[in-house]
């Protein structure tokens, strides 16, 4: 713990990628409030997801962390809660059975209202307005009023993290996640093709062990993990008047925390090494993801971690890799070997949405799944060539049924991404496409896993 650093500290550090209130008084006021407000999570379970990530670190388990790009006020529905944490929970089974390893999960979601943009301004006709930067910021409609910085968001945000953290808890630790239920995931799959055939098929075996482990003594009323799951929270750490408000000390431990989800992440455009939200999350003890982009100055990343993790804790630090399928073979190869000679232990994760987004021919942007499937095969093929281990994916995705992200078995077209168009800022996977992923992912996962049982016993 740096004895010299405060919530407040990056306050000293430039600050990229914060909106500008015109009542800073007001900001004030409401971030006073917010830090009386009780915690979002518990540094309790922020310890337990890093030993987790520690696990993921030393090979020993896998990371899926996946959710909305920008949650939203005005999707904020119970159904779509639940959707969204069903069809992770249908991505962890596939991964554990496919490649008998442990899935760490942890959702994009409950906090996941801010959004850097590239540009401050947009401009409509002869009218050029704020960018939109998330709801926690400003509104998505385009007018003044929808597009100014409003201080009174922050509350809205907070409520509806804590809504929605209470009902992930609900279904993760009520029985909705009892494996028992395996069969009522179900998410729509087109009918008769090869993965809702293997769905089917892994189901019905996992049904059969059940039945198997019952007649043994072995049932969900006592061991607690057939019956329960952990799931995690996470957000990118880039309004950090928010973020400094619910930074609290542990009772426990004496260390700083920020309550507002169990993990943080730093984006390509604010990881700069002398800038605020640097400086911010070196203070925290949360786990800590940095997206790793094809600008990224090697050095500059090693320093980074080494402030972030000078104790080098397994788990504290994710490297969320995001290349784009045509740069990552000419990008990750060295960043992984500069970062490997340090013997930092680091969790490599692949984010394959953000570097393939592309503009449709019908004016939507989009990510072609075929590309995504590339940069992740690559990722792995990567990992295995430099020795080290690929240890999660990072994914922008939604349990609704939606037409953003071009291809998949149910075909999306580029002429069918107008029919449900959805995201306020950029294209998810639907749930279908997310479990055809999973499918894919678990076939690369599980040769990985044979290769380091094989090396394991050399």
């Amino acid at each position: 713990m740096n004895k010299n650093w405060k919530p407040s500290s990056w306050r000293e550090k430039k600050a990229k990628h914060l909106p500008n209130y015109s009542d800073e008084k007001e900001l004030n006021l409401i971030t006073n409030k917010l830090t009386a407000y009780p915690p979002l999570v518990f540094a309790g379970e922020s310890r337990n997801l890093l030993k987790q990530l520690g696990d993921v670190a030393n090979g020993k388990a896998f990371l899926l962390q996946g959710g909305d790009c920008a949650e939203s006020f005005a999707d904020f529905n119970p159904n779509n809660i639940r959707d969204s944490f069903k069809v992770m929970l249908q991505m962890a089974v596939v991964l554990t059975y496919g490649a008998s390893c442990p899935v760490v999960k942890v959702g994009r979601i409950a906090g996941q209202f801010a959004k850097p943009r590239s540009q401050d301004t947009e401009k409509l006709d002869n009218l050029e307005l704020e960018s939109y930067k998330g709801d926690i910021i400003n509104g998505i409609d385009f007018n003044e009023k929808s597009r100014t910085a409003d201080p009174k968001r922050l509350v809205q945000a907070y409520n509806q993290s804590a809504a929605t953290l209470n009902l992930l808890r609900a279904f993760a630790q009520g029985g909705f996640a009892n494996l028992k239920q395996i069969h009522q995931w179900n998410l729509s799959f087109a009918d008769d093709n090869q993965y809702k055939k293997r769905f089917e098929d892994m189901a019905n075996r996992i049904d059969e062990c059940l039945t198997f482990m019952e007649a043994c003594g072995i049932n969900d009323e006592n061991v607690r993990q057939m019956n329960e799951t952990d799931f995690y929270t996470s957000h990118e750490a880039l309004l950090l008047p928010y973020e400094e408000a619910l930074t609290r000390v542990d009772s426990t431990t004496g260390l700083w925390y920020d309550v507002s989800a169990h993990m943080l992440w730093v984006g390509d455009r604010t990881r700069q090494l002398d800038g605020a939200h640097i400086e911010f999350i070196k203070g925290i003890e949360n786990p800590i993801g940095i997206k790793v982009g094809p600008s990224t100055e090697i050095t500059e990343l090693l320093k980074i971690i080494e402030v972030v993790n000078p104790n080098n804790i397994p788990g504290r630090v994710t490297l969320i890799c995001r290349m784009g399928a045509d740069k990552i073979s000419s990008i990750l190869p060295q960043i992984i070997r500069e970062v490997s000679k340090t013997d930092y232990k680091v969790v490599w994760a692949c984010d394959p949405m953000h570097g393939n987004t592309i503009k449709s021919n019908t004016g939507y942007k989009t990510r072609p799944l075929t590309n995504i499937i590339s940069e992740i095969e690559q990722f792995f093929k990567i990992h295995r060539s430099e020795g080290t281990y690929p240890g999660g994916i990072h994914l922008e995705m939604t349990g609704q049924d939606v037409t953003e992200c071009i291809g998949g078995i149910r075909e999306v077209t580029e002429d069918d991404l107008k029919s449900r168009y959805h995201t306020y800022c950029d294209p998810r996977l639907n749930a279908s496409q997310s479990l055809e992923l999973a499918f894919i992912l678990s076939d690369f996962l599980k040769d990985e896993r044979i290769r380091l049982q094989q090396s394991s016993n050399l």
